[in-house]
């Protein structure tokens, strides 16, 4: 019998997924043991040893398909293999996979399967003959009416991916923006976006490095509204000076070819990881301990 109780001891004892554990349970009647098995078999186990790996490398890419876009990174643990026309091949098959469903994160886009294959099993098969964990991080579904238009943009093949929606089609225009927000990463797309926690803080750390210059109070306030409208000035879409023309800021180039910016997704590779850094000696002597 196939219990959650099973999946979760198997996941543990194996470092495999969710779904191969369930299937390895189904096709032994729920013998752990005869499921490890069948994990190793299968090479899947060859794949989760090296779960505990830190991909960090890799690429970022952009699917579109008609009215619907996904932009999604899918990580190796090197540079190299991020290159070879294997992973090239998977990154493009996977994003074919998931514009074509209705996945809308991560956890949804593993599950989706084609001709039988979800994309979880996919990575853990490319893991196996790539060598190297091959996962799918994060994923974002884009969707657009008639009207408006998609732009996108890939910086150095993939490292940096950013895909928006502009309010009219305007190719130029979409493309322009795309570039921008690549290379100046606002964080906002305008001032209505930001939260007012947000702003507090700000202005709590603005007030306390004004006081600390011994400015008097009514300075002091004024000093923090200027402050305050420069960080806003830096983090949000609109109120950027443009980066082809930066005597006009985003907004007035926008308003200039009567289009205005709806939404975007900005995505580089390994943002948050913590990279796992070992000296030569080291990794050498983990190799050889294995």
């Amino acid at each position: 019998m196939v219990t959650v109780q099973k999946i979760k001891e198997l996941r543990e004892k194996t470092g495999a997924g969710m779904l191969d554990c369930k299937k390895a349970l189904t096709e032994t009647d729920g013998d752990i043991q005869g499921a490890i098995d069948y994990l190793r078999e299968n090479g899947i186990m060859k794949a989760a040893k090296k779960a505990d790996r830190i991909a960090a490398e890799g690429l970022c890419n952009i699917t579109i398909k008609g009215n619907e876009a996904v932009i999604y990174e899918l990580n190796s643990e090197t540079d190299f293999v991020a290159k070879n026309d294997k992973f090239l091949n998977l990154i493009n098959k996977v994003g074919e996979v998931i514009v074509s469903s209705k996945a809308s994160n991560t956890e949804e886009a593993l599950a989706v399967e084609e001709n039988g294959v979800t994309v979880e099993k996919m990575l853990i098969d490319a893991t196996a003959t790539i060598g190297e964990k091959i996962s799918l991080r994060r994923v974002s579904r884009v969707v657009k009416d008639d009207a408006q238009g998609f732009g996108s943009y890939l910086h150095m093949g993939g490292r940096i991916a950013v895909l928006d929606v502009i309010s009219a089609e305007n190719a130029d225009v979409a493309k322009d923006i795309a570039m921008h927000v690549a290379a100046q990463n606002p964080k906002y797309l305008d001032r209505t976006q930001v939260n007012q926690e947000t702003l507090d803080h700000e202005k709590h750390v603005l007030t306390q490095q004004a006081l600390q210059e011994g400015k008097p109070a009514n300075i002091v306030e004024k000093m923090v509204i200027g402050r305050l409208n420069k960080f806003l000035k830096e983090v949000c879409l609109v109120d950027q000076p443009f980066v082809k023309d930066p005597d006009q800021t985003v907004g007035k180039y926008l308003k200039a070819n009567n289009v205005s910016i709806v939404s975007f997704v900005r995505l580089a590779v390994g943002e948050g990881i913590e990279k796992k850094e070992e000296d030569f000696a080291a990794e050498v002597a983990a190799q050889l301990n294995k």
